[in-house]
């Protein structure tokens, strides 16, 4: 089942549907960010997954949290052929999740090793969803507002979603990510609250929240009716929410 993360999933009369999408992939049984971590998450039904996408030393979109591999280095100053096996291509993976949705969060902090100024992986990201077609079952997010703008600025049809930090203000930047024209905002699960759901929604901002996992949040924020709930516990998740995962 498919849902879109830029407009709220709502039949006239009914509550609306909120997607689960397992961060990093469906990680009980499979080390996380890894086709098998995302070929779970599709096996259960999830709406999406979330990923982690930086750039190697020769240009490939590799898919990976942490700026480091354990064992190899620094992912900057490393070509794919360097790479463990267990370490995946965004392409690779979107051909993986079918018909899920894919939520690329660009990874460029300014306090990382490997950052880059020229948000190189942002360019390349933006390329290679135009020349794929595939722009149109992901939604592009990063902490990083530079990084997301740099991706709009080669193409304006992703849907883009801003991520906030721990300390952030979510009111302020709800107000900031309708000025900037953004399509989403991700809240962490404590920054969310009646007033932020309403207020985004009434201008048209879904709601993206990382990363929920306790069922009493998720009860909670499906009831308040979030767009999407990012997660590692994506079965427990679908089962919260009303849709038993497959088998």
């Amino acid at each position: 089942m498919q849902h879109s993360v830029t407009k709220r999933a709502c039949v006239e009369g009914a509550a609306p549907l909120t997607a689960v999408f397992a961060h990093r992939g469906a990680t009980a049984s499979a080390r996380e960010n890894t086709l098998e971590a995302f070929a779970e998450a599709r096996a259960l039904g999830a709406d999406g997954v979330e990923l982690d996408v930086r750039r190697s030393r020769d240009g490939a979109l590799v898919v990976h949290h942490d700026e480091w591999v354990e064992g190899a280095g620094l992912i900057a100053a490393l070509d794919v052929a360097d790479l463990p096996g267990y370490v995946p291509l965004l392409a690779e993976v979107v051909e993986v999740c079918g018909p899920m949705m894919v939520n690329i969060e660009l990874k460029n902090d300014p306090g990382e090793q490997g950052f880059d100024p020229s948000e190189a992986t942002a360019v390349a990201v933006a390329h290679l969803l135009a020349e794929s077609g595939w722009w149109e079952r992901v939604v592009v997010s990063s902490f990083r507002s530079a990084s997301i703008d740099a991706l709009r600025a080669v193409d304006d049809r992703p849907p883009i979603g801003w991520l906030l930090g721990l300390m952030a203000d979510a009111p302020a930047a709800l107000d900031e990510a309708i000025d900037r024209g953004y399509d989403a905002l991700h809240p962490f699960v404590t920054q969310v609250s009646p007033e932020l759901v309403e207020r985004a929604h009434v201008a048209g901002i879904s709601l993206a929240v990382w990363t929920v996992n306790a069922p009493h949040d998720i009860e909670h924020l499906a009831a308040l009716g979030v767009d999407t709930i990012i997660t590692d516990t994506p079965a427990e998740a679908l089962a919260i929410v009303g849709r038993a995962p497959l088998g």
